[in-house]
């Protein structure tokens, strides 16, 4: 059975958060390429996600938030990601911290690593439906080794039933992937270079030794 089509709007928001919580994956549009996602509740859910795209769980899937008071109910959340995310959130920028001892998430979510990577995106629709399930694991919304998909009808044919149900936001608005800044170390270290310039990273990082 093909993957359900439904435009990004408010009705088809309250569709795809009905697919979250009956433990389907939802493909929907962000601020950078479509991704897909499931409840962090879902049993097997992340497992799920790994078959949909048919890559082995080698490394972890970052959570994108509603905001950054989801960020602290996940991980540490020490005053250089405060900074940050005050600074770049929503936007391109994607936090690692050390989970917090006392929540319990899927060690497939991290790739068993003691650190969890957290995005505020800037598009309303992963927003809106992180408000109302949680925190979503989220991956690029293509089969492992194909291209990323551009928009609803190429999930479709790259993905198939994989997906239950597809947020048709038009075409990906594309764009460099999210800068990843690493704050479980101090000082803390730019993993990957991307949407947020790192002389950008590096003068709010600067602000924040200074107190």
């Amino acid at each position: 059975m093909t993957a359900r089509v439904v435009l990004d709007n408010e009705a088809g928001r309250a569709a795809a958060i009905d697919a979250l919580r009956n433990g389907g994956i939802v493909a929907l549009p962000t601020d950078t390429v479509y991704g897909m996602a499931v409840a962090l509740e879902t049993p097997g859910g992340i497992e799920a996600l790994f078959a949909a795209k048919r890559r082995p769980p080698d490394r972890g899937i970052v959570l994108l938030l509603a905001d950054a008071a989801q960020a602290s109910d996940i991980g540490e959340w020490p005053p250089a990601a405060v900074a940050l995310a005050d600074a770049f959130w929503p936007g391109g920028l994607t936090i690692v911290v050390v989970q917090r001892p006392d929540v319990a998430l899927p060690a497939v979510l991290t790739g068993g690593a003691a650190t969890i990577g957290l995005r505020v995106p800037d598009h309303d629709a992963p927003r809106a439906l992180a408000r109302a399930v949680g925190p979503l694991p989220t991956t690029s919304a293509n089969r492992s080794g194909e291209p990323e998909a551009a928009d609803a009808a190429a999930i479709v044919d790259q993905l198939g039933d994989a997906v239950a149900l597809v947020l048709d936001g038009g075409p990906a608005h594309g764009g460099p992937a999210s800068t990843v800044v690493d704050c479980s170390v101090d000082p803390p270290t730019i993993l990957r270079h991307g949407a947020i310039a790192d002389e950008a990273i590096e003068a709010v990082l600067a602000r924040v030794s200074r107190h």
